[in-house]
């Protein structure tokens, strides 16, 4: 690579004062004075127009600024300000090199851009070198003091100017001695030091204060050019090095780092460009404050594009990550190390002040991941507590202990994936997290503890409605005295052993004793419910029960054998005890008896109903004075509404209703023993038997003179014989003399074939086939929801029916919310057998 382009000579700012901003950005990119940090210097030249400066730095730096061409005559060759990197210096140098000032082409009243570019390279140089001629030193018209004039007056209008060196080069030296023209040379300087106008508080600042003052010579370049070469070489090993302590820029101040290098020289141009006062401490804070905003925000660019990075947010999206503190510190790290790197050379407290912008950015920016990941950790820590929960009570330990096991499982796991989370960076608090993770915890705690004693409670009540109902029913159909005190008996065994069941299935849950006292309550009241559910159903169906009771007594003996209605029976007392028994199951449904209090139920109900003053039409001019119907009421003495299940009213009208139907069951018993009566009387009146002796008298003594007559009725009266058994003809007659007549001559000629047809085959010495019995027809032996047959198909005698049995007047009554018009009839007393 040559010179040229190893020093990327450009122009800085043109003749017109406008900055090459995109040229300084090339130049800093190409020499990568961004690397360098604090580590580099900047050296600028001042002088007279063609006074050399451009040879010099050439020679001095091996740069490639253009030189004057002297046989072209003596013109302006610099115009504005050119830079370039001083090539084989360490550290890293730029020269700059000044349009020389004096110049023909800017006339003697435009000294505009001179002030400004001296007042520039004084901004932003750490050694400036100032080129004057020898000859001039000691003359007080020497062309060397305007320029030292402008360099003292741009320096007032720094208001806390850095230290800068001030390198005087005497050029073109003769023969005197530069110990004796140094001397003289710094007493000019501090005259125009003196002499310079200056702020009041700089009054009597030394020059010390504010430069270091340096003085090198040189040879003429046109006549020693060799010397020239030598001493300029002698001065190069100068600036090696030159920022270090006793170096020529050892105690400079207030360096702008290099990456702000390019931001710094654009500021503080505009600012001179706009005329005003530089103050390079608040100058190098913006450019502090720029360069570091600039820094953290590529980092934080880098930061979201960053490989590691992406990849760990998407496996968060898909669930917890291990290890994602530690990741997420070393991606954070690696960007808050690069930003400290880069901008360690900034003002500290802009610096700082940037750092933790960045890092809250940073953190603001991964944060959402890290609540992601927190909600992953609840959720997970929440499924395990159900299922820890679940396996836990499998195995059957108590709920409260297994609740409080699960849940300081799961809040460990939890603080664990938390403290897995954290990052070094930043104390994020976790805690509203953990708290909705324990409030979760909570509610399905509930949630389940609910559904357990649900179950619990719902499994004991079905065992109590089992253990209850049908022992319940059972006793209400015996409907005896001793019903109730039974079903208190069952009701309290059965509730005591389902609470001590009870109470040893919640033991678990560790409530408190009020709760257990009201749940076990509350089973005891179930458990009086059901008896009471029972009772009001059985009490629903109260006529059939009564029904089914009065037939099971009248139809059925001592010893529960079906009657069989010979005569012989007592038709009016076993009535009157059918219809006690189905009284006293009247009396056990018309109240509940569970708090063991004496009522009169059952003695009002006999008093008034079986004495048959209910039954009997009361007549129509009773007096004022009589007694009011007992049962003319809507509720029981000491019975409480809430326990009575049929009110007074309801059982006379269910009495009534009771006996209008089952009068035809007794009716039809009467029918049939007047029946078997009948049927079981086949001898005629004594009467008959003298008249058939006194009128048959001749017919049986011709029977006794011819034997053949007795043979013929011997044999008419086997077939006859032979004819009642096959037809049984008694069994016929049983229901009436129509329907037997009926009966018998559809069956007689079919009976007549079957005997001949047996005859012939015993004639024929042939065994004849066991021959079929006509079934008989057996007269129904239950009376039992029957329904009363048509009067035209009764063969009972009208006056037969009549004489046992008669009619009371009709009336009318209703019976429940729908009105019912019945026939009510009182049975007689039956005639004696």
């Amino acid at each position: 690579m040559g010179m040229a382009d190893e020093c990327c000579c450009m122009q800085l700012i043109d003749g017109n004062g406008e900055f090459n901003v995109d040229g300084l950005e090339n130049f800093v990119r190409t020499t990568k004075l961004n690397h360098c940090g604090l580590s580099y210097a900047v050296v600028a030249i001042m002088g007279p127009q063609s006074s050399g400066k451009s040879t010099l730095m050439n020679h001095l730096f091996h740069t490639n600024f253009r030189e004057m061409d002297a046989f072209r005559g003596r013109s302006q060759t610099t115009k504005g300000i050119w830079i370039a990197k001083c090539v084989g210096i360490e550290p890293f140098t730029i020269a700059m090199d000044l349009e020389g000032s004096d110049s023909r082409e800017r006339g003697e009243d435009d000294t505009t851009f001179e002030k400004q570019s001296a007042l520039f390279a004084l901004a932003i140089a750490d050694i400036v070198l100032i080129n004057m001629w020898c000859h001039d030193i000691g003359r007080e018209q020497a062309a060397n003091k305007p320029l030292l004039k402008t360099v003292f007056q741009v320096m007032m209008r720094l208001f806390s100017p850095r230290k800068t060196t001030l390198l005087f080069v005497i050029r073109d030296k003769t023969k005197t001695p530069l110990e004796y023209l140094e001397p003289i040379l710094r007493e000019d300087i501090q005259k125009i030091w003196d002499a310079v106008p200056k702020p009041q508080t700089l009054k009597n600042t030394p020059l010390s204060e504010f430069f270091n003052v340096e003085v090198t010579a040189l040879s003429s370049y046109e006549e020693k050019e060799e010397q020239f070469k030598e001493q300029v070489a002698e001065l190069r090993q100068r600036f090696f090095h030159s920022i270090s302590p006793g170096g020529l820029a050892g105690d400079r101040q207030g360096v702008v780092p290099a990456s702000g290098f390019s931001f710094s020289a654009q500021q503080i141009w505009r600012v001179i460009k706009e005329n005003k006062d530089l103050d390079l401490p608040a100058h190098k804070v913006m450019v502090a404050t720029v360069r570091c905003e600039e820094i953290a925000n590529d980092k934080l660019r880098r930061l979201s594009a960053d490989a590691g990075w992406l990849a760990l947010e998407e496996a968060v999206q898909e669930g917890p990550v291990s290890g994602f503190g530690k990741r997420l510190s070393s991606v954070l790290d690696t960007y808050l190390s690069e930003y400290d790197m880069e901008a360690l050379y900034f003002d500290e407290g802009v610096r700082n002040a940037k750092r933790k912008q960045l890092e809250s950015k940073a953190l603001d920016f991964v944060y959402p991941t890290y609540s992601t990941l927190l909600g992953h950790l609840r959720s997970k820590a929440f499924e395990s507590f159900k299922i820890q929960l679940e396996q836990s009570l499998k195995k059957g330990e108590g709920f409260a202990a297994s609740v409080r096991t699960c849940t300081q499982s799961c809040m460990l796991e939890f603080d664990r994936g938390c403290a897995d989370a954290a990052t070094r960076q930043a104390k994020w608090d976790a805690s509203k997290v953990r708290e909705k993770l324990h409030r979760d915890i909570d509610t399905e705690a509930s949630s389940v503890r609910s559904v357990k004693l649900s179950a619990i409670i719902a499994d004991h009540e079905k065992n109590l409605t089992e253990a209850l109902s049908g022992p319940v029913e059972s006793l209400f159909e015996v409907g005896d005295e001793d019903t109730w005190a039974s079903i208190r008996r069952l009701l309290k065994c059965e509730t005591e052993a389902a609470v001590l069941k009870f109470s040893t299935a919640i033991a678990g849950f560790e409530m408190d004793q009020a709760a257990v006292d009201t749940m076990v309550q509350n089973l005891r009241s179930y458990a009086r419910n059901v008896v009471v559910k029972k009772a009001r159903e059985e009490a629903g169906k109260v006529l059939i029960c009564m029904k089914d009771r009065f037939s099971t007594v009248f139809n059925h003996d001592n010893d529960s054998l079906p009657r069989v209605w010979t005569g012989k029976e007592d038709i009016r007392t076993i009535t009157k005890d059918a219809r006690a028994a189905s009284l006293r199951l009247l009396s056990v449904m018309a109240a509940i008896r569970l708090d063991e209090k004496p009522d009169k139920v059952e003695s009002l109900l006999f008093s008034s109903l079986m004495d048959g003053t209910v039954a009997a039409s009361l007549p129509r001019d009773r007096s004022i004075g009589d007694s009011v119907d007992p049962l003319a009421s809507s509720m029981w003495e000491e019975v409480s509404p809430q326990d009575t299940l049929i009110t007074p009213v309801q059982c006379k009208s269910l009495w009534r209703q009771f006996k209008a139907e089952t009068e035809y069951t007794v009716t039809q018993a009467i029918s049939a023993q007047e029946a078997h009566k009948k049927n079981n009387n086949w001898m005629p009146p004594p009467w008959a038997i003298l008249a058939m002796a006194v009128l048959g008298f001749n017919e049986f003594m011709l029977l006794l003179k011819n034997p053949l007559y007795l043979m013929i009725l011997f044999v008419a009266y086997l077939l006859l014989r032979a004819l009642w058994v096959q037809m049984d003809i008694a069994a016929e007659f049983r229901h009436g003399a129509l329907p037997g007549i009926l009966s018998i001559s559809s069956k007689f000629l079919p009976t007549i074939m079957n005997l001949i047809r047996r005859l012939a085959e015993e004639a024929q010495g042939q065994q004849p086939p066991e021959a079929s019995r006509p079934q008989q027809s057996l007269a129904p032996r239950s009376f039992r929801y029957q329904t009363p047959p048509p009067a035209g198909s009764s063969s009972i005698p009208e006056s037969s029916v009549s004489s046992n049995i008669s009619s009371s007047e009709s009336e009318f009554e209703s019976s429940g919310p729908n009105l019912i018009r019945r026939r009510s009839t009182n049975i007689p007393e039956a005639e004696s057998s």
